[in-house]
């Protein structure tokens, strides 16, 4: 039995089974290229769920990690630690906000994001006690707690873990008059991913991001937008909703504010909505760590520059163009805002799971969603050779598979 062989019958074996990963055992890695534990190398066109956007083992981002692993690594947050203000002060000039607060996972962000709005509902709109409701959207994904995966519309996340949270109502997305009319005195949020991606990486209708905007402006509704995966340089700017020129009243960060080094999530809101919080009332044991917020403000400081979210948009039109082309050649649909792509797969050729599969067999690993789509989100480091080269597999795959 090979090494590879033996890891996953092991991990198959003591491990739940939460997930499905493909037969590769990975050992090293560096920029967009891992290493398997046989020595194999393949390209990395899933980077984490965006967490990787800066590669794996950047430099800049180790250095930090490195110096402040060797002098503090954790306090409790009933002191200051040194790291903490230039985080928060960082990442709030970076997202135009007041106020930050961090925590450790996205899925702790969103359930962050849910009791600030719903304190904010009581204490600012005078929502009546117990009835504040926030708007959600078919075919949602912002993670998998209790509460979230009450209102998600994925039987998979979803079925036999009830009772479910109440408080959410779930319209369709992309439809700003379905949001209109679910509004009412008690709606204290919309809560929206600006594009949906376990959904299969959808892209809002044109103008749909500046209509919920302007909605919750004259209802006196928050708007949160979920830039977990969207955020953070991905799409080729820095949130997906600056694709829009829209600003909402709640950013939820998280991925690749950890660079791959370490979980780091955080609210960002003006002091009108998360002053809304009091000590005791919300916290985290992790969440705004001194190492956390050293991996944090390198990159923060990063996307400062400009470079990252420059590069995720000229290497976003190759990857654009070259997938367009595979249309009507084993692909039926594409759609791509910077390295961000949904293929759907011709259900006749292959499902998902099956590209994805003959991919890792020709050196790139991706993953599939909802049965006949893939996505690509490679690091932002990514070259453009290595780029056309994964695309090139794809097309030999769907070849492959087609014969």
């Amino acid at each position: 039995m090979s090494t590879t062989d033996k890891l996953i019958e092991l991990s198959e074996r003591r491990s739940a089974h939460n997930y499905h990963p493909l037969p590769v055992v990975i050992r090293t890695a560096r920029g967009a290229w891992v290493t398997d534990v046989e020595g194999k190398r393949y390209l990395d066109c899933l980077a984490g769920y965006s967490s990787l956007n800066f590669g794996h083992g950047n430099e800049e981002i180790l250095a930090a990690a490195r110096e402040q692993l060797d002098r503090l690594t954790l306090t409790s947050r009933a002191f200051f630690h040194d790291q903490f203000a230039e985080f928060c002060a960082g990442l709030a000039d970076l997202t135009g906000k007041d106020m930050i607060l961090p925590m450790n996972t996205g899925a702790e962000a969103v359930e962050t994001a849910i009791k600030v709005a719903r304190k904010w509902g009581y204490e600012v709109k005078g929502v009546a006690p117990d009835q504040a409701n926030i708007i959600v959207m078919e075919d949602n994904f912002h993670g998998r707690t209790t509460t979230i995966i009450s209102f998600s519309t994925d039987p998979v996340a979803h079925d036999n873990f009830g009772p479910y949270t109440p408080g959410f109502r779930v319209v369709k997305y992309g439809s700003a008059d379905a949001i209109a009319q679910a509004i009412d005195e008690n709606t204290v949020a919309v809560l929206l991913e600006p594009i949906q991606g376990e959904a299969g990486v959808l892209l809002p209708p044109d103008g749909y991001l500046r209509q919920v905007r302007q909605l919750c402006s004259e209802r006196n509704v928050l708007f949160i937008a979920d830039e977990i995966q969207s955020g953070l340089g991905r799409t080729g700017e820095t949130f997906a909703t600056d694709h829009e020129g829209v600003v909402p009243d709640m950013y939820i960060l998280g991925k690749a504010l950890g660079g791959g080094v370490v979980p780091v999530s955080a609210v960002a809101a003006d002091t009108d909505v998360l002053g809304v919080i009091q000590p005791g009332q919300h916290g985290s044991t992790f969440g705004g760590n001194p190492l956390a917020c050293a991996v944090g403000s390198a990159v923060v400081k990063m996307l400062g520059t400009g470079e990252y979210q420059a590069r995720a948009k000229s290497l976003g039109e190759t990857l654009r163009r070259r997938l367009t082309e595979l249309v009507g050649h084993g692909v039926i649909a594409v759609r791509c805002r910077g390295l961000w792509a949904g293929i759907d797969i011709d259900p006749s050729i292959a499902n998902g799971r099956q590209v994805c599969e003959a991919l890792m067999r020709r050196g790139v690993l991706a993953k599939d969603t909802h049965g006949s789509t893939i996505r690509l989100a490679p690091p932002i480091v990514i070259s453009e050779d290595d780029l056309n080269w994964a695309v090139d597999q794809l097309a030999e795959a769907l070849r492959e598979l087609s014969a």
